[in-house]
């Protein structure tokens, strides 16, 4: 091993889980007497550009392990897309502070950075190893069976609909339908994730609407209307980020992040729960609800995923231990062995396989109709969220006259 200092950044949205793959690779680090200190980038790759550079090992190790069970982002994140001429800035400070490890926790743009500054590294016969460490509740990372992270937020997901969908239930004859928008901007895993909350047949979800098919907006409605016959009351679940045929978003968002894509949670535009709920009023007469939850998705640590934290964590320990061997460029990814019991491991996957890319679901996860999931997607995904709270229903035995 190289001596010199390690450092570890996270990037993008937060996670429920991101800070258990810090504490990994913190608590890793202290394992390699080669690494003399784990450093952390405040707010990731932008604040090490201004020196924003904080001594992890100065952390009481009391804290260190708390952050498994902390949410959002605890040295802060961005998302900034590196310029050419922020390299030359990036391999000074990388010779300032004596780094030799770097580590970047992140989705498929954070991919993208550390993919780029360890090539650069590379040809500036700099000698610095960096290894990615996967993250994103969208679940849309080439290379790997799922992303920590998205255990956590399909729970959430899961817990928030089926509630939600009681609430409907109950409340419908003053709101016919209620709409549930998760986040994920080209891909339905956290939207397809609702339908575990279904139990029984008029439970919600009823309709579910990924971005990997294109919104038709009459057998939208006349879907709807299916279901509003059959049980008086209606549940829809979308992903934000669900278009027309010709490619135009159902939300109406215009506002783009550094890496062009569009910001379905920033101001400019309209909720594609919004529009589908204003197509349901104005086409039948009926009042109802949307729910966006936004960002309340990726830190709720009260609905953390069991599996999804212990694999978060070895995430961020495999990371340093490969960094220890030798290994860079490479994104720590996750193998599954089999469902039923669930089995994982962990293996790698070049960054250059990784960045800027998403992986959509594929299309045996999506019923023939579009409009729903199938049950090769829920023997997917139950592992992953865990078992959901039960609840009761009355049987409601009637009075006779």
């Amino acid at each position: 091993m190289m001596r010199g200092n390690a450092i570890v950044g996270q990037s993008g949205g937060p996670t429920a889980v991101i800070n258990a793959s810090l504490c990994g690779v913190i608590e890793a680090c202290r394992q390699y007497p080669e690494i003399e200190r784990c450093l952390g980038m405040r707010f990731g790759v932008q604040g090490f550009l201004e020196s924003d550079v904080i001594d992890l090992y100065q952390e009481a190790p009391e804290t260190i392990e708390a952050l498994k069970r902390t949410p959002s982002s605890a040295l802060g994140s961005c998302r900034y897309k590196l310029r050419d001429e922020d390299f030359p800035r990036l391999l000074e400070q990388l010779q300032r502070f004596n780094i030799r490890y770097v580590f970047l926790i992140g989705g498929n743009d954070t991919m993208d950075t550390i993919h780029r500054l360890e090539e650069f590294c590379r040809k500036q016969n700099y000698p610095m190893l960096g290894v990615g460490i996967p993250k994103t509740v969208d679940n849309d990372l080439f290379g790997t069976d799922h992303t920590p992270g998205y255990g956590s937020a399909a729970r959430y997901v899961a817990i928030s609909v089926r509630q939600a969908g009681m609430l409907a239930r109950d409340m419908r004859r003053v709101d016919q339908f209620v709409i549930f928008q998760t986040v994920g901007r080209s891909a339905g895993w956290l939207a397809a994730a609702s339908a575990l909350a279904k139990s029984a047949e008029d439970d919600a979800p009823h309709i579910i609407l990924v971005p990997e098919r294109p919104f038709d907006r009459d057998k939208f409605l006349a879907d709807v209307k299916r279901v509003y016959d059959k049980f008086g009351w209606c549940s829809v679940v979308c992903g934000e980020g669900i278009t027309y045929p010709d490619g135009r978003p159902v939300s109406q968002a215009t506002v783009t992040d550094q890496f062009s894509n569009v910001e379905f949670g920033a101001m400019g535009g309209t909720s594609a729960a919004m529009m589908l709920h204003r197509m349901i009023s104005q086409t039948y007469g009926w009042r109802g609800e949307f729910q966006v939850c936004e960002s309340l998705q990726m830190c709720a640590a009260d609905r953390v995923s069991e599996i999804d934290l212990e694999e978060a964590y070895a995430c961020g320990r495999e990371a340093v231990r490969l960094a220890s061997e030798g290994v860079s460029g490479m994104m720590v990814s996750i193998r599954r062995e089999s469902s039923q019991p669930y089995r994982y491991r962990l293996d790698t996957v070049p960054l250059a396989e990784v960045a800027i890319k998403a992986k959509p679901m594929p299309d045996e996860f999506i019923s023939a109709e579009g409009n729903y999931v199938t049950e090769a997607f829920l023997e997917y995904a139950r592992p992953l969220v865990g078992p959901l709270p039960e609840y009761v229903r009355l049987k409601g035995y009637k009075v006779g006259a």
